[in-house]
């Protein structure tokens, strides 16, 4: 087999000059653990979001395990999540000890079916984590006036377990969503940004995200909802072992004293994550420009064969969207997963590497093990079936781009040929 003439890899780092000149700074000014840098990256993180404020975490699934814990989440509660997302939507939920709840897929959707989802909810749902999958945000109208309409039933009803909590619910008289954000940091919906919108939303700053901080994430939540400075430092004490000073606070002269309030997890951020953070938020604008301009290309360069991509902006029931452009989900039409498998095959042998996002949940030991099985979402598995993931990061050339279109319709072709 004659080797590719392009080798185009799924989702390197951006990683800029000026990166490595942030990162080197940060490790030159002697201060490589949690401090001023994760704190300013926290504050610009707010801004940039429109959020009430934003605490950063050792990644994103820590930020949503630690909002379950903030508002008081644990056993005897049940969390609903999606039935189609990676296993940290779901396992934060099993890690406080409250039950998962999976809710399948609206038929051809990477939503949430709300109508199923209305039906869910119980006297023991205390939270939603809707997942703002491929970097587009779900439609949170329809979410919020389904968990209205649940609560309206009377099949829902406040049950705080702290005053960080009651007082979220007693505003919003619903259980409390927290967006899986890990994907939408930039995003929009209805003119709103990722982070402004769900109560609280957790972003990913992992190697293959838009914004990388190698490993990381944040937690940030919406303004007039929560006692801000109360839960920002029960946070801040879940992230550090539940101890009352961070290191910054401990090396002021004669600080050293402490207190631990309860056995916490060490997941906060490093002043090193921080440095590169703020350094690509610094170009973000202009990042998530060229990945719309790559997938309009792709829009472009694939629109005349039987491959549907998910919209990355629009307008939908009314509400304008506009998405990170985190991922190019398609959907082979009218295939199933042999034929996905052997398209996968045929892109790499012609040095494309492709992804499929997700195996839905019940697919996975650990999920069957729950007790969860796929027969249960068929909407989901259909949706899997024939999904696959075309490369999208900023590394990309125009000339990248036309090559893995030219690709796709070869690796399509020859999929055919396979049959």
């Amino acid at each position: 087999m004659a080797e590719p003439r392009r080798i185009i890899p799924f989702s390197p780092p951006d990683i800029s000059e000026a990166d490595i000149k942030a990162v080197t700074d940060a490790l030159r000014s002697g201060w490589i653990t949690t401090g001023p840098r994760t704190k300013e990256l926290e504050k610009a993180l707010a801004s940039f979001t429109e959020a009430a404020r934003v605490a950063t975490f050792s990644s994103a699934t820590m930020a949503l395990e630690c909002a379950l814990h903030a508002l008081g989440i644990g056993p005897g509660d049940e969390v609903i999540t999606s039935a189609y997302t990676y296993t940290a939507s779901c396992s934060c939920i099993c890690h406080v000890g409250a039950t998962p709840v999976l809710c399948d897929v609206a038929p051809d959707s990477y939503e949430m079916d709300y109508e199923q989802l209305a039906s869910l909810v119980t006297p023991r749902t205390r939270a939603i984590i809707p997942v703002d999958l491929g970097g587009r945000m779900v439609n949170y109208r329809a979410l919020f006036a389904a968990l209205d309409d649940a609560a309206s039933r009377g099949a829902w009803k406040p049950d705080g377990r702290n005053g960080i909590a009651r007082a979220a619910e007693a505003t919003v008289g619903r259980p409390l969503v927290i967006a899986d954000g890990a994907h939408s940091l930039g995003a929009t919906y209805d003119g709103k940004p990722s982070g402004a919108v769900g109560d609280m939303t957790a972003f990913s700053f992992h190697a293959v995200k838009n914004l990388t901080t190698a490993e990381g994430g944040a937690l940030a939540w919406r303004r007039g909802l929560f006692p801000d400075d109360e839960l920002y430092q029960m946070l801040m004490l879940l992230s550090l072992h539940g101890q009352t000073k961070d290191a910054l606070a401990k090396a002021r002269v004669g600080a050293w004293e402490y207190d631990i309030a309860f056995p916490g997890y060490k997941c906060n951020m490093t002043d090193l994550q921080a440095a590169l953070g703020l350094s690509q938020l610094g170009r973000y604008d202009k990042l998530l420009d060229r990945r719309h301009a790559i997938i309009a290309a792709y829009e472009h360069g694939l629109a005349d064969l039987p491959i549907e991509a998910m919209p990355h902006a629009g307008h939908q029931e009314g509400t304008s969207f506009r998405s990170s452009g985190h991922l190019m989900l398609t959907r082979l039409s009218g295939q199933g997963e042999p034929f996905r498998n052997r398209f996968i095959e045929e892109l790499g042998a012609l040095g494309v590497a492709s992804n499929v996002h997700y195996k839905p949940l019940p697919l996975l030991t650990a999920y069957r093990n729950m007790g969860f099985a796929i027969e249960g979402f068929p909407n989901a598995l259909a949706q899997y079936e024939n999904e696959v993931t075309l490369p999208l990061h900023t590394c990309l050339s125009d000339e990248d781009v036309a090559y893995v279109v030219d690709a796709v319709h070869t690796a399509y072709r020859r999929a055919e040929e396979a049959r």
